[in-house]
């Protein structure tokens, strides 16, 4: 094993050649990563990966290590199902604000390898999707979220008593720069992505997806548009329809560009249609086979005066 790894150290100097061995051999050498503790380090050095400032070609964490700013508390990760649908991910916007890289692990393999590669040259790997993870502000920045926190409190807790046991919890974060809410998961439990993965094994043991499933967190941006006019809203009416509605509207959202699957796709459907309907102007009188399916969505107005209000209350 020695001078196998000996022997890949040297062909790295040759990248034509080391890419093309990788791309033949790079899931071997993950599962080296999840399997062989005594030379998990060496193997460390030969992985490469895409990443949010490498372009299309891959880094190794080497260069990556490399490039980080000194202020940088570790090595940033995300994982997914696809190159694609990572670059887009809400989790990155505030990352990339502050000009931290961030590597795409995109492979089922690399799940299972991160959780025993815990850090890499003495840099902690940390975890975008997931919990706790802190993104140092400076003081306008800091003390500006704490005002926007205070705002949104209540909201929070509004959302806690509509979702109930959907999610563990809901708190105020500035893990997010544009996008109005995320849903992560717990430091210790299973991410999005392999969750996604478990629920795809023909013989899975559905007793262990139990207590590894993580409860879901939501995290909400208070400087979003939708999260202040959301909250002003709810502060008018708690009880206001529409409100809990759109709530719903949020975690469903969040769901799919955090990664899950959609546990009631025929009531995300529904919310969606009554928003194109709105939309449309058309009047919900044609469809009361519908009805029962859309008795929990907000009331619809067909009439030509209301139809602004009606779409402000949406938006």
């Amino acid at each position: 094993v020695k001078k196998c790894i000996e022997m890949f150290m040297d062909l790295t100097e040759n990248e034509d050649a080391y890419k093309k061995f990788y791309e033949a051999f790079g899931k071997n050498l993950k599962l080296g990563i999840h399997e062989d503790s005594t030379n998990r380090a060496k193997i460390a050095k030969l992985l490469r990966y895409s990443s949010t400032k490498s372009g299309d070609e891959m880094t190794s964490l080497d260069d990556y290590v490399g490039r980080m700013d000194d202020k940088q508390p570790g090595i940033y990760y995300i994982t997914g199902e696809s190159k694609r649908a990572v670059e887009t991910s809400p989790f990155l916007e505030r990352l990339k604000k502050k000009g931290y890289e961030v590597i795409y692990m995109i492979d089922p393999i690399d799940e299972y390898a991160v959780q025993q590669l815990k850090e890499f040259d003495g840099k902690k790997l940390l975890s975008a999707t997931k919990e706790g993870l802190n993104i140092e502000d400076d003081e306008d920045e800091k003390k500006a979220f704490e005002e926007a926190k205070a705002k949104t409190e209540g909201l929070c807790k509004l959302m806690k008593e509509v979702l109930e046991d959907k999610v563990e919890k809901v708190i105020v974060s500035n893990r997010l720069a544009d996008s109005p809410c995320c849903l992560v998961t717990g430091e210790y439990g299973w991410s999005a992505n392999m969750e996604r993965i478990m629920k795809a094994q023909a013989l899975r043991d559905s007793s262990q997806s139990g207590y590894m499933t993580s409860k879901k967190t939501m995290e909400i941006n208070p400087t979003n548009s939708i999260i202040n006019a959301l909250r002003e809203k709810a502060d008018a009416d708690q009880s206001d329809k529409t409100v809990r509605d759109l709530i719903w509207l949020l975690y469903d959202t969040s769901l799919l560009t955090s990664g899950f699957s959609l546990e009631e796709p025929a009531t995300f459907s529904s919310r969606i249609h009554r928003l194109v309907k709105l939309g449309l102007s058309l009047d919900d009188d044609d469809d009361d086979a519908d009805d029962d399916d859309m008795e929990d969505l907000p009331p619809l107005d067909g009439d030509d005066d209301n139809e602004e209000s009606a779409m402000e209350q949406v938006d």
